[in-house]
């Protein structure tokens, strides 16, 4: 298949670029308003009994749990004539918008919720309301608000300060920051790509081309995310992810395919020859890392939160572009280069300026990668001892890890709703800002008046807001709140200054559960949120890890011949993401270095990134372990297959994939990299995360930790039971299935071009 569509494409070259061409401005187009279409959140499963509550809150009792809040704060105190005319103001524009439901305020309410809603050193007040018409229509309307609010000129009046948050602005505010944090990354990645690029090849030309491939990744990437909005709920943070997984797959790709060919002209073939025979032999490998990286990927379809299910299906879909793009456009467009796509070779001018010679080519023996594994094997069980030592510290501290919800902490300290969601938390105690919980007796309308007494006396309850009354310590305190029942039911607030995710918050949650109710009840607040959150994933995780493993252990096999090679592959995997996880906990959960990065750490992670972060290092690292075994077992085949001819077999493989490897996990960090730039907290812990993992795994897992561990079990890295071995021999991927794939000793795709040397 992939001569036959070398041949088609290097036999058409200009039509195969032009339709490139007229592709990528048809993706850029319809992809360039992809970010209106994304969606905020997704963390919760909307099935969980908190997501069924807060949808029947939102269409039941507008304003229950509001998404809107302005907040208003003036010199002379919150009573002061401006103070007023400012409030008044907004409240007459939020009045006359059709989409506006359940609006209340520090001035227009009854003396028994005022308070409430007034900071403790009264120089603050809010205004609360509930944006209708879903997520997706409250995010945007939330940004129309805040142009209209902006514009009143009571609320520029000296002395006046005015502030919008809630999370219909959160996710609006997050929205917009995504747009802006993917401008900065790619600014970031592309020129820093391209000078690594030019260093490993020295011709400007090629190092152009993996780029080329990159931004033409991108475009497709963004057409790609509308489609699937289109069809399904995406997350607005699936925007940077997936672009970045995009330009770091297609660069890795380009990467292998020009430098084959490179070192096919190198050997004498004509450039259309040269073309299909990198296609056909580093197009396979190619197929094969982008077979396993969507696999890895495809997991998260079996976790119902759109969040996770985002990165999927966009995810594999982005993969099967990068590497259609490596192996279709490129050939092409390296057939009409020809040799001139060593042109421009900046290393020549460097040469004659230092009067330097041109390198010589030297025996595999004697390369950097060659030494160094060879002494590593020399020494293994001490080297094998210390990184799995190094490894298991490094991830210690996950196993403290704790999960929370994500809230406004999760932006930049001058977005809006950041604002606003740090001064609820510090001035306005009785404001339920995360740490209170919902209790909705759908369909119920007698007297709830017991069942609120007996909440208020929970333990750190310090109130119960029903439709009899305020309750405090099992009293009735005050009058009830207006629209807490209706005619479909009623709803009460337990309110709490406790951390929602720390175990006291979720031991008040199981205490308030325990009470019994006089009707179903269903909870709803972050406390629930996050407790649904964490009991989804819990029930689909076991089986995202099987199929992951299962999907790693088949593959290998057919790859290797092997049983024993797939299950080491699959520990040393799990060490480096543990200890990968290890430092993101000591890192953005625990706060260490947020200073430097730039983030507020809230002391939990958000559940959901863990396993996306996951499924994608899985994925990627498995990219690089079937690279370097394919070469192993290369020279594995071609020897006697003694215990010492598995040593050398490793330390042959290593050599001729250590260069490449390593150039693309460095090119591939970078583009990874780039996300820390981001805004958005989580969005940089995905980006640090696998930035450590990949340069992790492509030296010191890949350099040392293989090698030595492959020597210490000898030849039975490659032993199989006789009824799998004849399954391999009649269904396992052979070397054979590519056409004349390579000359015995000679320079293979898994090296950089022997000149660089």
């Amino acid at each position: 298949m992939l001569t036959r569509l070398a041949r088609l494409t290097t036999g058409h070259p200009r039509t195969t670029l032009f339709l490139a061409l007229v592709v990528a401005l048809l993706c850029g187009v319809f992809g360039s308003s992809v970010a209106g279409e994304l969606k905020g959140g997704g963390f919760v499963p909307g099935d969980a009994e908190s997501a069924r509550s807060a949808r029947l809150l939102a269409d039941h009792f507008d304003g229950a749990d509001p998404n809107l809040v302005v907040l208003i704060g003036a010199d002379q105190g919150v009573d002061s004539p401006a103070a007023e005319a400012a409030a008044h103001a907004v409240l007459d524009r939020l009045q006359a918008r059709p989409d506006i439901a359940g609006l209340r305020s520090y001035w227009t309410s009854p003396p028994a919720v005022r308070a409430t809603l007034r900071s403790t050193d009264a120089k603050q007040g809010l205004i609360l309301a509930y944006l209708t018409g879903g997520d997706e229509a409250s995010e945007k309307a939330a940004g129309k608000v805040a142009d209209e609010l902006d514009e009143l000129p009571a609320t520029r009046v000296p002395g006046i300060h005015m502030l919008q948050g809630g999370s219909a602005t959160m996710f609006h505010e997050a929205n917009s920051q995504v747009t802006k944090d993917l401008a900065v990354a790619e600014a970031i990645a592309v020129p820093l790509t391209l000078l690594v690029l030019v260093l490993v090849f020295g011709s400007v030309i090629a190092a152009s081309l993996p780029l080329a491939i990159g931004i033409f990744a991108i475009l497709v990437t963004l057409a790609i995310l509308r489609v699937c909005a289109l069809l399904a709920d995406v997350s607005v943070f699936a925007l940077n992810m997936t672009t970045a997984m995009g330009l770091a797959l297609a660069i890795d790709y380009s990467l292998f395919i020009v430098s084959r060919f490179r070192e096919e002209l190198a050997d004498g073939r004509a450039p259309r020859d040269a073309a299909i025979r990198a296609a056909v032999t580093a197009g396979r490998t190619v197929l094969f890392s982008a077979l396993t990286v969507a696999l890895a990927l495809a997991v998260l379809a079996v976790f119902n939160l759109f969040f996770l299910q985002s990165f999927a299906y966009a995810g594999v879909a982005v993969v099967v572009a990068a590497a259609a793009a490596s192996i279709v456009i490129l050939p092409a467009a390296m057939v009409l280069l020809g040799e001139r796509v060593n042109a421009w070779d900046l290393r020549e001018p460097v040469r004659r300026l230092f009067r330097r010679p041109a390198p010589r080519p030297r025996p595999l023996e004697q390369t950097f990668w060659y030494r160094t594994v060879t002494v590593t094997m020399r020494h293994a069980v001490p080297v094998s001892v210390v990184l799995i030592i190094v490894l298991l510290t490094l991830g210690a501290p996950f196993l403290g890890v704790k999960f929370g919800y994500p809230d406004d902490r999760v932006l930049p300290t001058g977005a809006s709703s950041r604002a606003v969601g740090d001064v609820l938390r510090h001035e306005f105690p009785a404001i339920n800002t995360g740490g209170g919980t919902t209790v909705l007796l759908d369909g119920y309308s007698g007297d709830a008046g017991s069942y609120a007494a007996a909440l208020s006396s929970v333990p750190q309850v310090s109130a119960v807001l029903s439709d009899t009354g305020v309750y405090i310590r099992g009293h009735r305190m005050a009058d009830a709140p207006a629209r807490m029942a209706n005619a479909t039911g009623q709803y009460l607030v337990a309110a709490s200054d406790l951390d929602p995710f720390a175990p006291a918050g979720k031991q008040q949650l199981q205490n308030l559960r325990a009470v019994p109710p006089p009707a179903p009840a269903m909870f709803g607040g972050s406390a629930a949120i996050n407790a649904d959150s964490l009991r989804s994933l819990g029930a689909r995780l076991p089986l995202a890890l099987a199929l992951i493993v299962l999907a790693t252990v088949v593959v290998l096999f057919l790859f290797t011949g092997s049983v024993v090679l797939p299950l080491k592959t699959v520990v040393l995997n799990t060490l480096s993401l543990s200890a990968m996880f290890g430092m993101m906990v000591w890192i953005f959960q625990e706060g260490h270095l947020s200073r430097l990065i730039g983030f507020t750490p809230t002391g939990t992670l958000v559940p959901t990134m863990p396993i996306l972060m996951f499924c994608v290092a899985f994925g990627m690292s498995m990219d690089y372990e079937v690279f370097l075994l394919s070469r192993i077992r290369e020279a594995w085949l071609a020897s006697p297959r003694t215990r010492d001819d598995n040593v050398r077999s490793v330390a042959i493989g290593v050599a001729r994939t250590g260069r490449i490897v390593t150039a693309a996990a460095l090119l591939m960090a970078i583009v990874l990299g780039a996300l820390v730039s981001s805004k958005v907290s989580f969005m940089q812990m995905f980006g640090l995360g696998l930035t450590l993992t990949v340069l992790a795994d492509a030296t010191l897992i890949r350099g040392l930790l293989v090698p030595a561990l492959m020597r210490l079990m000898g030849t039975a890295n490659w032993w199989a039971p006789r009824p799998l071995a004849r399954l391999h021999e009649r269904l396992g991927l052979h070397e054979e299935d590519a056409p004349d794939l390579e000359k015995s000793g000679a320079a293979s795709d898994s090296e950089l071009l022997h000149d660089v040397r």
